[in-house]
């Protein structure tokens, strides 16, 4: 039996994406310390320590069909982050972009833009997906404009969604793009790919 969506490879300009693996742990333990990103309250990032285990329980639900996880490279094909395919819905052809981390010195660059239009073109075009989602802490600004700037519309809050490793509840803000949007969402996006400096 076939998973949906198989595992892939996503290459762009300033990006590659390619299937998670143990041998990454390495090089994600040195890309995370940037800016100590496991620190942040609002947001769950491993640390250098956990992050071969993170990896490990990120193939666990790919075995399982609910999660597709890469590994970020950047442009000299140095890992950078991960992000994944998850909240997967095979029978209704939706995916959530979540569960992302990326080092402090390639957030807010083509690097992060290009990943996430790499990830939902493969959705819409290959996938045939018909909505793809974003969830993000209501308390994560950078990330809530970051999904915005995308060109994805806020559908509501789940409020006291989790609770967070602190004991903390979150509310949880869900974003989502849907097929008919993808062709403006694709333009504004490689738009923004072609500015000068990208």
């Amino acid at each position: 039996m076939t998973t949906w969506p198989a595992p892939a490879v996503l290459q762009g300009r300033h990006v590659r994406l390619e299937p998670l693996h143990p041998d990454h742990a390495p090089a994600l333990a040195e890309a995370v310390r940037e800016g100590e990103l496991w620190k942040t309250w609002y947001t769950v990032v491993p640390s250098p320590d956990s992050m071969a285990a993170e990896i490990e329980r990120r193939l666990g639900l790919q075995a399982a069909g609910s999660m597709l996880p890469f590994a970020v490279l950047d442009a000299d094909g140095a890992p950078v982050g991960m992000t994944t395919y998850m909240h997967i819905d095979a029978r209704f052809r939706r995916v959530e972009i979540g569960s992302t981390w990326l080092a402090r010195r390639v957030q807010r660059t083509a690097l992060n833009t290009e990943a996430k239009w790499l990830l939902l073109r493969h959705a819409f075009e290959v996938l045939d997906c018909i909505a793809v989602e974003f969830r993000t802490h209501r308390f994560n600004q950078q990330s809530r404009r970051a999904i915005e700037r995308l060109g994805a519309q806020l559908d509501g809050i789940l409020r006291h969604h989790q609770r967070t490793a602190d004991g903390s509840l979150r509310d949880t803000c869900v974003y989502s793009i849907t097929a008919p949007e993808w062709p403006t969402v694709h333009q504004h996006l490689r738009a923004r790919l072609d500015m000068p400096g990208h």
